[in-house]
């Protein structure tokens, strides 16, 4: 809600008006595009060491925040409902994490004393609301500093190039089939593709940028010489997605094509004829890009990772990997800690209780991360999630209705598709929980949601 006192709205104007060309807050916006991507080459920032470098950058972001209010005598900060679900995840994060749970073991069973805390697992908790905290940060000042469509416009140029980079190298990799990442990360529990420890959240990765691409190529914000680009772009992170075989990332990918195509036809401007024509020649060049990349998937590494990724194999087997399994005792742990979970990423400590395979499988995720948000923070933490999602789609939708410029539209299209293609993907796997995929999704979600202080001023 915007301030009613006079003094507090000249600075909040004054700092809109010279916030474009400060270089400070240009710095800001940098160093939110860089965060996602350092994440993402430091293999999606899965690893507790990673943690220091995005504190620390953190740290540099709220520390260009500070000196860029002291040009306007303003601290400027973007509040958006969307915040308040991440808020909701943060306490009740902490509330799992006080001393009030039962002790069940005799204390002469353990070397240390058994923990106290409502989460069965009280280390996971805290590292996991830590990451959630800076999220927060990082998602109010992405909503605070891209209130600008030219600083806006340049971040997705840089999220897509950088898409088709990781896509690049991810191909060359996969042909090359190589020892370990870089030459350094043997992944024996997963199949590595590109710096990404599991082949599957790469894939989810893609999806994003395959967003924001396709709608680059179809909502006519970008000049037609520089559509080349975008096409091979566009192509390599498809063909890409098919080559890592991921049944969920292909089905995300195709709800990101669904929402570009479903957005794009929708123009007020159009007549009921035209709109028909463009529907139909953009599903058209949507269904000639799908057989160019899993033909050129095919080509170049065989059909298995594409029959794969459809289901169809040559050998019987769990077409769902076992998950089945792993959502059945998603739901036991749910029922028995209906309010608060079990604790958040304490899955794999509440699993063994529950395992009927008797271990034959080391569990740490439920392979669907709404079941997973059930069974680790109950119906509370469910509920926050659920509230994020209409949150996002209601505002993302209000956006594209509202946009008053091509560039808009096609900003708030695309980061609005590839948030809906991970989410679709969600339900089969957890690709959220890597880092670096969720500070994407986030730098997404400002993207689709926030109001561009030019067309803000535009209106008024």
């Amino acid at each position: 809600m915007p301030s009613k006192n006079p003094n507090h709205q000249r600075a909040a104007t004054a700092f809109a008006v010279s916030g474009e060309s400060s270089p400070y807050g240009k710095a800001a916006a940098v160093l939110l595009a860089a965060m996602p991507m350092l994440a993402a080459v430091a293999y999606g920032a899965v690893d507790i060491w990673a943690l220091i470098p995005l504190t620390l950058l953190t740290f540099l972001l709220v520390l260009l925040w500070t000196v860029d209010s002291f040009k306007t005598g303003f601290f400027p900060i973007a509040w958006s409902a969307l915040q308040l679900p991440i808020l909701g995840l943060i306490l009740v994060g902490c509330i799992q994490m006080l001393p009030f749970g039962g002790r069940s073991l005799d204390p002469g069973l353990l070397s240390v004393p058994e923990s106290s805390s409502l989460t069965l697992d009280l280390f996971s908790t805290e590292y996991f609301v830590i990451r959630l905290f800076l999220l927060f940060v990082f998602f109010t000042a992405a909503l605070t500093f891209l209130k600008y469509k030219r600083r806006a416009q340049r971040i997705v140029v840089a999220v897509v190039i950088f898409g088709s980079v990781m896509a690049f190298a991810g191909i060359l990799q996969r042909l090359a089939s190589p020892d370990a990442i870089y030459g350094l990360r043997q992944t024996p529990q997963a199949i590595p593709f590109g710096p990404f420890v599991n082949q599957h959240h790469f894939a989810a990765f893609m999806e994003m940028t395959v967003g924001l691409a396709l709608a680059m190529l179809t909502g006519g914000a970008i000049k037609s010489d520089r559509k080349a680009l975008v096409f091979i772009a566009l192509g390599l992170m498809m063909i890409a997605v098919i080559m890592t075989g991921s049944r969920g990332g292909m089905i995300g990918m195709a709800a990101t094509f669904v929402v570009v195509l479903a957005a794009g036809s929708s123009k007020s401007s159009l007549t009921s004829s035209a709109a028909g024509n463009s529907r139909l020649f953009k599903t058209a060049v949507g269904a000639l890009l799908l057989a160019a990349a899993a033909g050129t998937a095919i080509f170049l590494s065989g059909a298995d990772p594409l029959l794969r990724g459809l289901g169809i194999e040559n050998k019987e087997v769990d077409l769902t990997g076992g998950r089945l399994h792993f959502w059945s005792i998603a739901l036991k742990i749910f029922f028995d800690n209906p309010i608060l979970g079990a604790g958040f990423d304490a899955f794999g400590v509440a699993f063994t209780k529950y395992d009927s395979w008797h271990g034959y499988f080391r569990v740490e995720q439920a392979h669907n991360d709404y079941l997973q948000m059930l069974a680790d923070g109950g119906i509370l933490a469910f509920s926050c999630i659920a509230a994020f999602i209409f949150l996002l789609l209601r505002h993302g939708a209000k956006v594209i209705r509202s946009s008053l410029s091509p560039e808009r539209r096609t900003i708030a299209v695309g980061a609005l598709a590839g948030c809906f293609g991970i989410l679709v993907h969600s339900f089969f796997d957890f690709p959220l929980r890597t880092v670096s995929n969720s500070y994407f999704f986030l730098l997404l979600a400002a993207l689709a949601t926030v109001e561009f202080w030019d067309e803000s001023k535009a209106v008024e």
